[in-house]
């Protein structure tokens, strides 16, 4: 029988904190294709996937989370949503908050914020006030706001967020059959990082629910790596960094909300979480995009960034199942596509009205 894609909720609804009488809020999130990666299986020798998370509804994984936590808003009769974002995040609440018919309002930090992603809070009505200071002030502010004032909280600090999230981990075993050997992930606010193997462990043993108890999916978990960009890279120095400075403004983060989970995340799993430089995630940018045929924003690069760096280092396992997820869609920050290697502008070349000179340029011959 045919079925249609209901979102994430309805769709693992024994496995989340929502009944059949829930008022669900979804624009149909998840379900995001799992792309084998020809090229990553022949550099490192495994089956390598990317969890192209840049398919869901407004371009990336927040989806996952924000249909859950705008979920809960409704159901807390909240009126208003309130969130700090580098930019994916005000991207899905502003959307979600529109499909739920609440109003919206985005604290982001000055300065080196995406345009592509601000235009999305800014076509779905969000209130946008920039603040002096960076994305930790902003989720200070808004943490004071959701404690003392009437509008609901809705970043990754709200446990329905982390609830969202992890069902990305119940895809990647359901596509595959079992969970991977090893899950690469970026880490900025290190929510993705906790939900994924939240779900993980979820799926791996019985899980109890109201209606009885849901037998193991799979048989294992994996083990977790996570990579941050070098200039804001706290679990890489041991402490918050003060003045995060990155290219990949997804992940631009130095104090993450998701600290400890994170953190038991990379131990109980026996795992990492290291550094890339900005060099290695434009890199990696070009390498998903020429050899992969798959366009992120550089944030999302980081764990592929990682993946080739553990490689050169001879540290990737060959034989082994490997699944990244690349968590935001390229047209988020098309302006790093649009520069060489060399950091100058990309020219296109400029052919007369000619068919046998624009031949002649493509290198081809007539039959």
């Amino acid at each position: 029988m045919a079925h249609q894609w209901r979102g994430v909720i309805r769709e693992y609804a024994d496995r989340l904190p929502v009944t059949e009488a829930t008022k669900v809020i979804t624009l149909g999130e998840g379900g995001t294709p799992l792309v084998h990666a020809r090229k990553l299986s022949e550099l490192t020798g495994s089956e390598v996937y990317l969890k192209v998370e840049g398919m869901n509804p407004t371009g990336s994984f927040k989806d996952r989370g924000m249909t859950m936590a705008m979920t809960a808003a409704v159901e807390a009769g909240a009126k208003a949503v309130v969130c700090a974002s580098t930019g994916n995040t005000s991207a899905s609440a502003a959307a979600y908050a529109t499909a739920a018919g609440l109003k919206c309002a985005v604290l982001v930090p000055e300065g080196k914020i995406s345009m592509g992603k601000l235009s999305q809070a800014i076509a779905h009505g969000a209130t946008l006030l920039q603040v002096d200071g960076n994305f930790d002030n902003c989720l200070d502010i808004a943490r004071k706001l959701g404690e003392a004032y009437p509008v609901f909280l809705v970043n990754s600090v709200n446990p329905a967020r982390i609830q969202g999230q992890k069902t990305g981990a119940f895809e990647v075993v359901d596509s595959l059959g079992d969970a991977p050997d090893i899950h690469v992930l970026p880490v900025g606010n290190a929510g993705n990082i906790s939900a994924y193997w939240k779900g993980y462990k979820e799926y791996s043993a019985p899980f109890e629910t109201a209606n009885g108890t849901l037998p193991a999916v799979s048989t294992k978990t994996p083990i977790m790596w996570g990579f941050q960009a070098a200039g804001a890279a706290p679990f890489v120095a041991g402490h918050p960094i003060t003045e995060p400075d990155t290219i990949a403004t997804a992940i631009r983060i130095g104090n993450p909300a998701s600290w400890d989970t994170a953190v038991a995340a990379r131990d109980e799993s026996g795992g990492l979480i290291e550094a890339v430089t900005d060099d290695e995630i434009l890199a990696a940018h070009r390498w998903l995009s020429a050899k992969e045929g798959v366009f992120v924003e550089p944030g999302s690069a980081a764990g592929v960034a990682g993946l080739i760096k553990k490689h050169a280092a001879g540290e990737v396992p060959s034989g082994k199942t490997i699944v990244i997820t690349v968590t935001g869609h390229g047209l988020k920050d098309p302006q790093w596509a649009l520069r060489t290697e060399d950091g100058s502008d990309v020219q296109p070349v400029k052919v007369p009205n000619d068919v046998v000179t624009v031949a002649a340029e493509l290198g081809l011959e007539e039959n």
